[in-house]
């Protein structure tokens, strides 16, 4: 067995081939940028070798410099983890010729599966099922939509050598074919350094479901059961899932037994995953073989109990499988959440920063429920703008599919992130979403639920009312303490108030009487309703954390929360809501202050990220129509096409291409056409 491996990678997935490494007694080496001198993955390791500066073409896509690290630790294996140079054949051969171990597939399956252009080729000679399209190289726009027309829209154009969604777009006719090939193969140019794309027919209502294979040295290979990843937004994957709700055994089966004779065909060894979609008659095509770990590998190991990256590890030394396929169960059902830095509130746009706070819910098993955070962060960890914005993988194991998502959504509301906005309220919303819940979705699920953009869940009454209850067991324990600290000779007359007012942002009141019990912590107390109920509140709550973990009414409670003026700020279920919980005749005074008006921006364009302006699409003085591009600026590896909300005319352009935004930078003014013309 090796003695020392390298991690050829960064963040949580760097950490993860750690974790296993030093399970099998396994000495590691980590590589790092300027940008991750402190991060996670490097404290793990037991060496570290810098590479250079931030940018990955400059550190972690320099394979010269990762065999050059090896050569000076001793390091006998490289683990690429996923990105960066795990699908990248050149530096396969390098590390062969230098005598390291590539632990992944051989250089000839990287280049036959690993390039998708190359591989639906590869695919019709073996005579396996594919999407109809045109695999050859396209030069132009012009071309491109020739092709799209020959096809048949909705067409899907994708980069050649693309993944995570990037240089991928959908053209329902020839405008949208034109710029989102133009726009594809720029971002392919700029993430992957090739800029091949091609197309092909668009299935309408699909499922992504993948399998996951194993494959030896020696000519064996299994499948371990497949992950549905419908759940999508722009082609990214945002939760994932094992096993899929919708496929029977003999189409499990089927897709397994294809995927083997795929990986066997093409001579692959290690862990791979052969991608599929699935129609609504469960009809399934090729889509493109991922040649390394999938991100979403872990829900497959909760329900096997299969670690892939040991696999990986005992396949590139050359030894035999010791799992058959009929070692192979399906235990329970497991659900991962994708946490990226992004803001959900702002059509999901990229944010950078500090983490202040970072607190996940405490991994481990128990009552049969399993929670798992993948993750290469700390509090105190910058979100760089160089890298993919994920923060975390959060999964769940329970032993059905409802249990899995019901100890998800508890587990995300107990999910601590400060100093950066973050997609969990999107992620809770969906997992209390009726059609998720149902296993109904396709690829399409988040754009047919959120077609204007995701504007927060929802709470019904009765959770509104459990929250008025919780903010006001809150106010009531700090109002004790206020009076304790100012006149401790009064604590044994001093009466608690009973009448309170809970308001919300949204002008709704609920009027809370105390009625008796333990207004310190740990929390005890009878509250009455408006319409005269009478519930108890119980909670371990002390002021100053950040959540209230408890019971209201007997049913179970995590809420965030954070001080906002003279209010809570709580959040539960994805839903924020300001809450002031107030003695009465303060709250009729407080209904009578002037509200404030937000500043108009409706004549300006601001940046919505932190990012760098790609290209400027209009002049000074230039008429715009709704809808029509005006800039593109690139955060995160993704380009972001900023649109005009209605028709104006441009008044001043106040940035240049190349320029670096900070997030509501004034990049343009506008006036209306009225206004122009007078």
């Amino acid at each position: 067995m090796f003695e020392k491996i390298l991690v050829a990678n960064r963040g949580e997935i760097a950490c993860r081939v750690i974790k296993s490494a030093r399970k099998m007694g396994i000495k590691t080496v980590a590589v790092y940028s300027d940008a991750d001198e402190d991060s996670m993955h490097v404290q793990m390791a037991d060496e570290a070798v810098h590479l250079g500066p931030p940018p990955a073409t400059q550190s972690y896509l320099l394979g010269d410099k990762i065999i050059e690290a090896c050569k000076k630790t001793g390091a006998q294996a490289v683990h690429p983890g996923y990105g960066f140079l795990s699908e990248n054949a050149a530096f396969c051969k390098a590390l062969a010729a230098a005598g390291i171990e590539f632990i992944g597939p051989p250089a000839k399956a990287i280049e036959a599966m690993g390039d998708k252009i190359e591989s639906k080729k590869f695919a019709l000679d073996a005579k396996v099922s594919t999407v109809p399209g045109h695999m050859g190289i396209i030069e132009d726009a012009d071309e491109a939509v020739r092709i799209s027309c020959e096809i048949g829209y909705p067409v899907m154009i994708k980069a050649s050598a693309g993944g995570g969604g990037k240089g991928m777009r959908i053209a329902w006719n020839d405008a949208e074919a034109r710029e989102g090939f133009d726009r594809a193969r720029s971002e392919a140019r700029s993430s992957f350094g090739d800029d091949r794309c091609f197309i092909e027919k668009f299935v309408v209502g699909p499922r992504h479901i993948e399998i996951q294979v194993l494959a030896d040295k020696h000519g064996n290979a299994i499948y371990l059961n497949e992950r549905e990843c419908s759940i999508q937004r722009r082609n990214q994957k945002v939760i994932e899932e094992a096993p899929s709700s919708f496929l029977d055994p003999a189409t499990r089966k089927a897709m397994g037994e294809q995927a083997v004779a795929l990986a066997k065909a093409v001579g692959y060894h290690s862990a791979g995953t052969v991608e599929f979609i699935v129609d609504k008659h469960r009809n399934f095509y090729f889509l493109e073989m991922n040649t390394r770990l999938q991100v979403e590998h872990p829900v497959t190991e909760l329900i096997t109990g299969v670690d892939l990256v040991e696999q990986m590890i005992h396949i590139a030394n050359g030894e035999k499988l010791t799992l058959t396929q009929a070692d192979v169960p399906i235990n329970g059902w497991a659900i991962e959440s994708r946490i990226y830095a992004e803001d959900p509130f702002r059509n999901f746009l990229p944010s950078i920063g500090r983490l202040v706070d970072y607190r996940p819910p405490m991994e481990g098993c128990a009552d049969g429920l399993t929670i798992r955070n993948d993750t290469g962060v700390e509090a105190g960890s910058e979100i760089a703008m160089f890298y993919d914005p994920m923060i975390a993988k959060l999964c769940t194991h329970g032993p059905d599919r409802q249990s899995a998502i019901d100890h998800m959504s508890r587990a995300l509301d107990a999910f601590i992130i400060d100093g950066i906005e973050h997609n969990i309220p999107f992620l809770t919303a969906l997992m209390e979403h009726p059609r998720w819940r149902a296993g109904d979705i396709t690829t399409g699920f988040i754009a047919e639920e959120y077609p204007d953009g995701f504007e927060g869940g929802h709470l019904d009454e009765e959770t509104e009312l459990a929250l008025a209850c919780v903010a006001t067991s809150m106010e009531l324990v700090m109002h004790d303490r206020l009076h304790r600290f100012k006149d401790k000779r009064k604590l044994e007359t001093m009466p608690m108030h009973e009448h309170w007012m809970a308001a919300f942002d949204k002008n709704k009141r609920f009027a809370i009487r105390y009625l008796s019990g333990n207004p310190t912590t740990p929390i005890d107390m009878d509250l009455a309703l408006p319409d005269g109920r009478v519930v108890p509140v119980l909670s371990d709550w002390a002021p100053g954390w950040k959540l209230w973990c408890g019971e209201v009414d007997g049913r179970e409670m995590i809420v965030q929360v954070r001080r906002g003026l003279n209010s809570y700020v709580l959040t539960h279920k994805g839903v924020k809501q300001e809450v002031k919980v107030m003695r009465p005749h303060v709250a009729e005074l407080e209904a009578l202050l002037p509200k404030r008006i937000p500043p108009d921006t409706s004549n300006l364009l601001l940046c919505p990220m932190p990012g760098l302006v790609v290209s400027i699409a209009v002049k000074e003085g230039q008429i715009v129509q709704t809808g029509e591009a005006l800039a593109t600026v690139e955060a995160m590896k993704m380009e972001n096409v900023l649109r005009a909300e209605r028709d104006l005319v441009v008044e001043e352009i106040l940035v240049s291409e190349g320029d670096s935004l900070a997030v509501d930078t004034v990049m343009m003014r506008f006036v209306s056409k009225a206004s122009s013309a007078a």
